[in-house]
C-alpha cells in the first residue's frame, strides 16, 4: 500500500463529491472514479479531481492504483461491490445501508472480518455528540430513561422526485427511516450505550415518514419521528436525552452548540469551550465562532478511517458491524409496520 492512500470512487452524485473532498483532507489522492458510463466516469474524473476515470466500478476496484474504495452507488449494488473490492484486498468505505437485507449486511460484514470497512454515520464525528457521550459516560446524567427526537427533511415534499430512492427496489417500503432513520437510531445509541430491544414502528406516506417507539437494553423508553416531506425541515436530526441528572439536546441544524438541561438552571455549551472535554476537543478544529458541519464531519470520518488503516483505530469509527445493526433496526421497523405489532430488535 502507497504512503499516501489512494482512493477510488464508485458513484459520482452528490455524496460522491463529499467522499473526494474528505479523501484530500484526510492526506489521500483521489486515483479514480467510476460513474454509470464511461463518458460520465470522465466529466466526474475531471470534477472531482482524480488522476483518472475508470471505464466501471470492477475496473476501478482491480486497478492497481487504489488503496481504498468509496462506494457511493444506488442501495443495490453495495453488496456485490463491497464483496468484490475485499476479496481484491481493497479497504472499504460504503454507504449505508451495508445492504438492502439483513442477511445480507451479516454475510458481507463477516467477509469483511477485521479487515478495515466502514460506513459513514458521520454524524458522530460532531464535538457536540462526543461531548454528550463523554458526559453520559462519566455518570453525569444519571439514569437515562427518556431518549426521544427526530430526523426531518424536505426534500421529498410536495411531490418532488426521490429519484433512485424512490425505486422500491433501491429504497423500499420504508425508504425515510432505511435513509435518515438508521443515522438517529445509530447516533443515539453510539451517545447513550444503549441499545434499542423492541420496537413499535408505523410508515405512511409511500415510505416517505416513520414513527417508532420503542424500549432499551438498558431499561429507558424512547421515540423518534422520521420524514423527508417535513416542510420547512432541511436537515433537522435532533435528539433529546433526558436522565435524573442533567438532559443533553442536540440539533444538526446548530451544531455548535450542545444543550444542557439541570434541574436548577439550563447551560449551553459551544464548541470550543475550555471546559470541553478531550474526547470532544479532538474534532473541534477550528477556532469558537467558525462553525463546523457535515462536510468537517465527513472529513474527520474518513481521516479516522484512513488513520485505522496504519493500525491505529480511533474510538467510535463506525464499521461494517454498525452496517448490520442499522440493517436490524430497518428489518425491526418493517416487521413491526407489516403486522402493527411491537417487535423484538435483531441481535445479529
Amino acid at each position: 500500500m502507497a504512503d499516501q492512500l489512494r482512493a477510488g470512487i464508485i458513484g459520482a452524485g452528490f455524496i460522491g463529491a463529499v467522499h473526494a473532498q474528505a479523501v484530500r483532507v484526510a492526506g489521500g489522492t483521489v486515483t479514480r472514479v467510476a460513474a454509470s458510463t464511461p463518458d460520465r466516469s470522465a466529466a466526474a474524473a475531471t470534477r472531482l479531481g482524480a488522476t483518472a476515470p475508470a471505464t466501471g466500478a470492477e475496473e476501478l476496484i482491480d486497478s492497481d492504483d487504489v488503496d481504498v474504495v468509496h462506494i457511493c452507488t444506488p442501495n443495490s449494488l453495495h453488496v456485490p461491490l463491497a464483496r468484490h473490492a475485499l476479496a481484491a484486498g481493497k479497504a472499504v468505505v460504503c454507504e449505508k445501508p451495508l445492504a438492502t437485507s439483513l442477511a445480507d449486511a451479516v454475510a458481507l460484514a463477516a467477509e469483511a472480518g477485521d479487515r478495515i470497512a466502514t460506513v459513514p454515520f458521520v454524524y458522530r464525528f460532531y464535538p457536540a455528540v462526543r461531548e454528550a457521550r463523554a458526559r453520559v459516560a462519566a455518570g453525569e446524567a444519571g439514569e437515562l430513561s427518556l431518549l426521544h427526537g427526530a430526523y426531518l427533511q424536505d426534500w421529498q415534499a410536495g411531490g418532488a422526485s426521490a429519484g433512485w430512492r424512490g425505486d422500491p427496489a433501491e429504497g423500499g417500503p420504508h425508504r425515510a427511516f432505511a435513509d435518515i432513520g438508521v443515522h438517529w437510531c445509530d447516533l443515539v445509541e453510539f451517545v447513550t450505550g444503549h441499545r434499542m430491544a423492541r420496537l413499535c414502528a408505523r410508515t405512511t406516506g409511500g415510505g416517505t415518514a416513520t414513527t417508532v417507539q420503542f424500549e432499551t437494553t438498558a431499561g429507558a423508553a424512547g421515540a423518534v419521528v422520521v420524514s423527508q416531506t417535513a416542510i420547512g425541515r432541511r436537515n433537522s436530526l435532533r435528539f433529546s436525552l433526558d436522565g435524573t441528572r442533567a438532559s443533553y439536546g442536540f440539533d444538526q441544524e446548530h451544531p455548535e452548540q450542545l444543550h444542557i438541561g439541570g434541574l436548577g438552571a439550563n447551560t449551553v455549551l459551544d464548541r470550543g469551550s475550555a471546559t470541553m472535554s478531550p474526547a470532544a476537543a479532538r474534532y473541534s478544529t477550528l477556532p469558537p465562532g467558525h462553525p463546523q458541519g457535515y462536510q468537517d464531519c465527513f472529513n474527520a470520518f474518513v481521516s479516522d478511517t484512513y488513520r485505522a488503516l496504519s493500525g491505529d483505530v480511533p474510538d467510535g469509527l463506525p464499521t461494517f458491524a454498525d452496517g448490520v445493526r442499522a440493517a436490524a433496526l430497518t428489518h425491526a421497523v418493517v416487521a413491526s409496520s407489516t403486522s402493527s405489532a411491537w417487535v423484538e430488535v435483531p441481535t445479529s
